[in-house]
């Protein structure tokens, strides 16, 4: 199985004031926290080599990965290098060969095996993870034969469908043998060798995904994740709600307790902290409430 690199070095900027109280990839999505969630998936799959790259509240990413014991190893960046530039960098902890990048604030139920095959069984530079559109929508567009013909705003054929690029790929041994200390995968990489002629191939996820990058996605991310499990309400470990309160569509992290009464709906209350009911469409970090409109 091929090692996997997660991208989690980014600022988190869309999520403050979240990100203020612990790295991106840290917040709590449902029973855990987002990268929890990852690294089941990658470790359900069979990846057995695991790099984090970590730069905004790197120290809270280092915490986390000493507790999970697990094949995990952090790529520290002083400055930020961007996608490419951080694959790079843990070059020297990936090994060579091809590589799994995922961003780590995508939440999606991929077949990492399934992907894995897919590349290795093909021709492909490069294997994106697609969710397929009508042509001409999206990010990115296939011809007939799921080979990448247009990129962003670039195109080198006419396609046959579009596609929005669902940030998880595999990265082959070529292309990674020219990624620059600093750049993108897309702009730097991908894009130049779609002009090039290189054979990217896309692999279709027609199924939900979630990017956690923003307070809006995030609080949808968790309500998705209580649908999924056919729950109204969830609560951790020594978490309480006092009654009159009533959960509707709301999380509750462990320890957390919610106080007031009425309906605490569509909410997100962090481990630890109080909510104060009625409140709605709001994420509860230690003392903040943050509503989303």
């Amino acid at each position: 199985m091929l090692p996997a690199m997660l991208l989690a070095a980014g600022l988190g900027t869309r999520l403050r004031p979240l990100t203020e109280r612990c790295a991106k990839p840290l917040v709590p999505v449902g029973d855990r926290p987002l990268l929890a969630h990852i690294l089941e998936r990658l470790r359900r799959g069979k990846v057995d080599r695991i790099v984090v790259n970590a730069h905004h509240r790197a120290g809270d990413l280092k915490d986390f990965v000493g507790r999970d014991g697990g094949d995990v190893c952090v790529s520290e960046e002083r400055d930020l290098l961007g996608t490419a530039g951080g694959v790079a960098r843990a070059g020297g902890l990936l090994g060579a060969g091809d590589v799994l990048v995922w961003n780590a604030d995508i939440l999606a139920d991929i077949d990492v095996g399934s992907l894995v095959f897919a590349h290795s069984a093909g021709d492909a530079a490069a294997t994106l993870v697609v969710r397929p559109l009508a042509p001409g929508e999206g990010n990115v567009g296939t011809d007939a034969a799921g080979r990448i013909v247009r990129l962003r705003s670039e195109r080198v054929a006419d396609e046959a469908r579009g596609g929005e690029f669902v940030p998880i790929h595999v990265l082959g041994a070529d292309l990674r043998r020219r990624l620059p200390e600093r750049g993108c995968l897309v702009g730097d990489i991908y894009i130049p060798a779609l002009l090039a002629g290189a054979p990217l191939r896309a692999f279709a996820h027609d199924a939900p995904w979630h990017d956690v990058g923003s307070l809006r996605s995030y609080l949808a991310a968790n309500l998705a994740w209580l649908d999924e499990r056919g729950l109204g309400g969830w609560a951790g470990d020594g978490a309480r709600a006092e009654s009159p309160v009533e959960l509707r569509r709301a999380i509750l992290g462990a320890g957390a307790t919610a106080v007031g009464a009425g309906p605490l709906a569509r909410c997100v209350v962090w481990p630890g902290s109080v909510a104060t009911a009625p409140l709605a469409d709001s994420v509860v970090a230690g003392e903040q409430v943050v509503t989303i409109d």
